[in-house]
């Protein structure tokens, strides 16, 4: 124990020492993960009460043999009693073991009580591995666990980062680290592979960013912002999702489904959008019904798209209800999918807007939220119900091509086709 002296960077010593019962680290690669898992494994496995175990888990158990098998037994030479190749078990010379496992067969995992757990590489490991397996092996010795890996997109492990980052838990607390905190690393050979790497996989893999799942579809320097025009005419789009009562049922977590939309664009005569807003969240039916009746009753829409279902239907009676009581009445238009799937329809309605300055978002509303689902499109585990809202527009806003003159002079050749 005497021998033991392990040198951590700065901000490993700080993941370390904190108290955080769990501990979340987004961090780029070569960035020192790998090294802080094993320490903290074999400090946690010399503390293990008799009868418990530490473990280690990664993607498959090939990953964790060659991200951290040899790595314990270099660092823990001095205070580990045995080693079992075949299966990845250590046993320290106080009697804890230590597992190496991989999270690809999560059944295998049962059956063991746990002070300790690290999950490596989080981004690629199915979330029942902890949810259903490991977190309950540490609930009798209430133990502890870190997360680590480097973000792909937005998924469970973005979900625990942000838990971490919300203080809603004291619990939890999250990290994030790029390969610049690395200080043995050239910076040198950071920027070198910034101009070589294309900027989608420099920003996972050395900045570790969560968002750089999107394909460059939609670029923030299309967007822009200003006032509100003095002519044109509104139009409201409304994207429904499941109400309250259903989100109440679901299997996943309330914050992965999907939000309701209603979004308010005022279309002016040369067919620019000027985005006035775009409400959304969780509603029950009434709530929902009530939303939409304020809109139209502030804004007196030419017309009003709701998006054809089931989901229409079942609001539509609540809607109806409240235009009558209330006097307030607008023209209701069916919204369908066009055959297309949801990435092409938003595609076709927005892309060319927004790239041409078509689209201009309201300058008093806050747009974190719509910018954040727009550019990060399409995302798996990154909700699109801003823009698939807005995109609706295209349906209701049919406007004139024709400038000038030219418009009032067009007759046409025949007059039922309109040609």
């Amino acid at each position: 124990m005497s021998d033991l002296n392990f040198s951590l960077l700065p901000w490993q010593q700080e993941v370390f020492k904190d108290t955080a019962r769990f501990k979340v680290i987004a961090a780029g690669r070569r960035c020192g993960k790998s090294r802080l898992c094993a320490v903290t494994l074999i400090i946690e496995a010399l503390k293990c009460p008799q009868g418990s175990a530490v473990l280690y888990v990664s993607p498959t158990m090939g990953q964790s043999r060659q991200i951290v098998w040899d790595l314990l037994l270099e660092l823990g030479r001095d205070v580990i009693q045995s080693s079992h190749v075949n299966n990845l078990d250590i046993t320290m010379i106080n009697g804890a073991k230590i597992y190496v496992r991989g999270a690809d067969r999560p059944d295998t995992l049962r059956g063991v009580s746990l002070t300790y757990a690290v999950l490596d590489e989080v981004a690629d490991i199915k979330p029942e591995a902890w949810e259903q397996v490991i977190r309950a092996s540490l609930s009798d010795r209430k133990g502890r666990a870190l997360f680590l890996g480097t973000p792909k997109g937005r998924n469970w492990f973005y979900d625990l980062f942000k838990l971490g980052q919300s203080e809603d838990d004291d619990d939890w607390k999250s990290w994030h680290f790029t390969t610049k905190d690395n200080p043995l690393i050239d910076p040198t050979e950071i920027e070198s592979a910034k101009k070589t790497l294309s900027s989608f996989a420099f920003k996972q893999e050395y900045l570790a960013s969560f968002d750089n799942a999107g394909s460059n579809i939609f670029r923030e320097e299309w967007l822009k912002y200003g006032e509100e025009p003095n002519t044109g005419s509104y139009f409201i789009a409304v994207d429904l999702a499941g109400f309250e009562e259903v989100a109440k049922q679901a299997a996943n977590a309330k914050k992965r489904l999907d939000e309701s939309a209603i979004a308010i664009v005022k279309v002016t005569e040369d067919g620019k959008w000027f985005v006035k807003e775009i409400e959304h969240g969780r509603w029950d039916v009434r709530e929902t019904a009530a939303k939409i009746l304020m809109k139209i009753r502030d804004y007196r829409p030419l017309s009003v798209g709701i998006e054809r279902g089931s989901l229409k239907n079942a609001v539509l009676p609540y809607l109806s209800d409240l235009m009558r009581k209330n006097n307030v009445y607008a023209h209701i238009i069916d919204l369908t999918h066009g055959n297309r799937k949801k990435a092409d329809r938003i595609i076709w309605a927005l892309q060319g807007r927004f790239e041409h300055g078509r689209i201009v978002l309201n300058q008093d509303e806050d747009w974190d939220s719509f910018t954040d689902q727009l550019l990060m499109f399409p995302a798996q585990g990154v909700h699109d119900d801003l823009p698939d809202a807005l995109s609706y527009i295209d349906q209701l806003a049919v406007t004139s091509y024709f400038d000038g003159e030219d418009q009032d002079d067009w007759q046409p050749l025949d007059v039922i086709s309109g040609v």
